[in-house]
This record gives structure tokens, sequence and C-alpha cells, in this order.
């Protein structure tokens, strides 16, 4: 069996929150050292769904249905909301149910205690227990909050959904001895303090939570968030390592949808990091090596790209005229090294490819350099590409895209075997494109996006950090951003009258640090000469109005 392949129960866990001197607090159990699953970890109560709280369901005639459609389950979505219930009384000795009067009852601990013994023992179900005392399951009182899944190299895997409820205000709680050997109130900020300190143990899922929960005033804005209208899919955090070691990501973390890529099983040995140098195997068809240029502008290095199979290879972007690097792609591709493709000519992307070329004879094809401050004066291709054309390299075709915006020159490559577009700074990972005038165009870049969109591609390759998926959904943010931003300068020069491109920047930007500020003012201009080609915008003396 594969880990992909391994079965996962499905599992429930309660936060009870409660306000506290300094705020919200929630509940912590410790789990005993000898738990097969994350032994002495602090954690909230849970554990899995049991055919009992099925039995619960039905004997209770709890809505099934509306359960499962708040759990995008066909069915069984309201023994979730059981066991939740179930295990937290087991784990903490509190009890959410309600008397005949709908309130919370008052349980008092030493016959919380004994209550749970009883269920531990098997003297007792919770349906019988309810049954026995004219209780019902409180499940009103309980919101559903997220939906975890632990990782595919995980022994034992658990499809949990974390729910939320105000501690019932007359019980006390504690842990039983067993299963849980302590249990604490305390804010989720502190309870993070202890992990950071390594003084807590805890689960991803667990300080994740925490951290989220941070933002809360009080209890009820905790339920009224829990509770309100909002998407929740499924979290599955990824294993990788990295020069630190062990290394879980989750969908923001920039790494993740590379390592779901390269890692389907979930073997969790694949690296999350990029090393200058180090050969990273994307796919049959693709290799990458970035190069030792590190900075603001380039993130973890310019990454070049091997492409094709053993027959032939396309090295996409060689970037910059650095020798190590250089020697590593001809070593890497050694003589099957028949192309050398510039996506532009910025002087992080193509200043290596004569060098390249001398080493391994390949030929050298892109958009000649346009005169400009930022363009690499050396590049000087054997052949331009033109939009549209297929190059055959071995086994595997590549597309030429021009997409011009960011530079005129600037070219995407489509792998079409695998629907992978080799994105060049057409899209970065983690912020927006710079564009700069003269040569970068606002207009035309937001063109180059649409152009894109909705041409079947699964997978973007940036010049710059990890593969990323979801390519509409991406493209569909940055128009959104670059509108938003466009919005903003437009209200700016409504409101400011004449106003300098300076001072522009401070307004329009001011959710930018200031340090950044400078390439902010190159994008500013773009987006300027936009609106005066659009004739909503006019410039008189340097100074800026709206139409």
């Amino acid at each position: 069996m594969t880990t992909s392949t391994r079965p996962m129960r499905p599992a429930a866990t309660l936060i009870v929150v409660r306000d506290g001197a300094e705020g919200p607090e929630v509940l912590l159990v410790q789990r005993t050292h000898k738990a097969a699953f994350w032994g002495g970890a602090h954690a909230f109560p849970g554990g899995a769904v049991d055919r009992a709280d099925h039995d619960c369901v039905i004997q209770h005639q709890l809505d099934d249905p509306a359960a499962s459609a708040t759990l995008a389950l066909e069915n069984g979505g309201a023994s979730f909301w059981v066991a939740a219930i179930r295990e937290c009384f087991e784990e903490a000795s509190l009890l959410f149910a309600s008397d005949a009067s709908n309130e919370l009852v008052a349980l008092p601990l030493e016959q919380a205690v004994a209550l749970r013994q009883q269920l531990a023992a098997g003297e007792q179900t919770l349906t019988g227990l309810c049954t026995a005392m004219d209780w019902r399951l409180a499940v009103d009182r309980i919101a559903y909050l997220a939906h975890w899944v632990t990782p595919l190299s995980a022994a034992r895997r658990f499809d949990t959904r974390f729910f939320v409820a105000i501690a019932p205000p007359a019980q006390t709680g504690a842990h039983d001895e067993q299963e849980t050997i302590a249990n604490l109130w305390i804010t989720p900020r502190a309870a993070l303090t202890h992990f950071e300190s390594g003084e807590m143990k805890m689960a991803t899922a667990t300080h994740t939570t925490l951290r989220s929960l941070c933002k809360f005033a009080c209890a009820d804005d905790i339920m009224a968030f829990a509770r309100s209208a909002r998407a929740i899919t499924e979290t599955h955090p990824r294993v990788s390592v990295n020069s630190r070691g062990r290394k879980v990501l989750l969908p923001e973390d920039f790494a993740y949808a590379e390592i779901s890529k390269v890692d389907p099983d979930g073997l969790g040995t694949f690296f999350s990091e990029i090393i200058p140098g180090s050969v990273m195997r994307l796919s049959p068809h693709v290799r990458r090596i970035a190069a030792p240029n590190p900075g603001f502008m380039t993130g973890p290095g310019t990454n070049t790209y091997l492409v094709g199979d053993a027959q032939a290879l396309a090295v996409i972007d060689p970037g910059p005229d650095i020798e190590s690097h250089l020697a590593a792609i001809a070593q890497e591709g050694g003589p099957a090294i028949r192309y050398i493709l510039t996506t532009h000519t910025h002087r992080d992307h193509s200043p290596g490819a004569a060098r390249l070329k001398e080493l391994t004879g390949a030929e050298v094809i892109g958009m000649p350099s346009p005169v400009s401050e930022f363009q690499d004066p050396t590049f000087r291709p054997d052949r331009a590409p033109h939009d549209g054309e297929r190059l055959q390299v071995g086994g595997i075709t590549l597309r030429v895209v021009h997409t011009p915006g960011h530079a005129t020159n600037h070219c995407c490559y489509l792998l079409e075997e695998e629907r992978l577009l080799f994105t060049g700074d057409h899209i970065m990972q983690g912020s927006t494109v710079v564009i700069n005038p003269p040569d970068g165009d606002m207009a035309v870049y937001l063109d180059s996006l649409r152009k894109i969109r909705g041409q079947g591609i699964d997978w973007l390759a940036p010049g710059h950090g990890f593969l990323m998926d979801r390519p509409d959904q991406r493209i569909d943010r940055l128009l959104a951003h670059r509108q938003a931003r466009e919005n903003k300068l437009i209200q700016r020069l409504q409101a400011a009258g004449p106003v300098s491109a300076n001072d522009l920047v401070q307004l329009v930007y001011d959710d930018v640090p200031p340090e950044r500020h400078g390439m902010a003012f190159r994008s500013l201009s773009a987006h300027l000469q936009k609106l005066q080609q659009e004739q909503r915008a006019i410039e008189t003396d340097g100074r800026w109005q709206a139409a």
C-alpha cells in the first residue's frame, strides 16, 4: 500500500473557547505520551467518528441532510457533530447537552467524571445517558470551522472536521488521566509562544488554527465568524524537506503546489527549497537549476529550465553570465542541449546565452534586445521566434507565446505535452510584475495576461520561484489587483487635483513599505500612461489630474 492509498478515518475536533482577562481562551489537552498519534502533544479535544455516533444521530433524530450539506457530504454529516461532543466529554469532561428548557446542562465536575467513566467502561452510552437524564445533544451550540486532512506520509491518517463552541458556563472540565494527562485554558497567542519556544508539542493543524484565532477580540466574535457564510475547503498539509530538515507545507506556502506535483504519493522526501546550483526534476521532461543571483527582485535566483529528453534539450533562460551556473547547465544537459531560449532580455535572464552557446554549440533563439537601460545589450540571437511557432525538442513540443508588456520582446513557452507554461517574468510568484516604461506597457501587459487565460494550461513555471498551479485563477487575481490599483489611482487623482507622480506614489502605494516605492514608481508611471492613452488622465508640466 502506498502512502497515497492509505485509508483515512473520519474524525472530529472541538475547539472550546471562553472569554478570559486577556481575551479569548481555548481549552487544550495534552495527550498521553503513549498515544500512537501525536503522543505528548497539546491539542483540542477530538478523535475518530465511531459507529455509535451514527446510531446516536438516528436515535436523537438529528438533521443529517442539513449537517451533511454543511460538510459537503452525501450523508453522515451529523455524526461528526456527535463525535465532537462525545470526544470533548471523554477527554475533557465537558458535556454539550441541553435540558428541557434548552439551556446547557450544569454538570458538577464530580458527576461529569463519574458519568465519563461509565462511558469509558462501556457501562453507558452517550445516547443512553441523554435519554436517562432527559437531555439532548446541544449540536446547535457548535459551529463548523475548518477541514483538515493529515499528510499522505502520516502512518495514521484522519479526515478531520474542526468545530468550535463556547464553553458551558456551569461546567469545569478535567482531563481523563488516560488518553489525556493534562489540560489548561490559555490564550491562542500564549499557546503559540510555548509552541515556538519548544515547550509545547503541537500538530500543524493545531498551531495553525491557534494563529487564526489570535485576531478575534472575544469568544462571540469567534462564533460569529464560524457561523458566517463562507467556503470551507480541505486543508491538506504536505511534507517535504529543506536545508533545516523536515518541512510541513500548507496551501499558502510557495512550494506547496510544486511538491504536490513532484511528490503525488506523499513520500515526504522532496526538497521544498530552491538552492542555486542544485538540480530539481519537476517532471520527466523538465529540470530546474537556479542561478546564484538571489535578491529582492530575483527571489532565490533566476530559474533556468532544461526541457526535453535524452535526444534533445532546450535551455530556457540561461540567466546571468555566471561561470559556475553556466558550467552546471552544460554539465547537466551535456551534448543533448540543442537550443537556448530566452523569455526576454532583462539582465538576469539572457546574458549567459553567449557563453552557454560557446560551451554547447546550441542555437540561440530569442527576440532581439530593445534599446533600454535595463536590457541586455550583449544578446545576439541566431534567430527570433514568432508567436505560435512550435519547436520540436526530441519528443516534446514547445510553443512560442508572445507576451509583451513587462518587456516588448517577452515570450512565454508552452510545453504542450504537459500543459506547462514557462512564464519568465510575465507571471511571478508572490508579487506583481514591475512594468517599467518606456519598454514596459501596462495596457499591453494586461492584454497579454488575458491572452493566456483560458488556454487549458495546468502549470506555470516562473522565472523566479516554484511551480504554480491553477493558472487562470492566478491570472484573475493579477487582473483584479491591477484594476484595484488603477481605481485607487483615479480616486487619488480626483481628490488631489494636479499632483506630481512622486507624490502620487505616496498616495496610491500607501499600503507598500516606503523602501519599495522606487519600484512602485515604475508601475505607477505605466498606469498613468495607460490612463493618458485612454484620455482618463492629463499631465501638464509634470503634474497629473483626472481628465
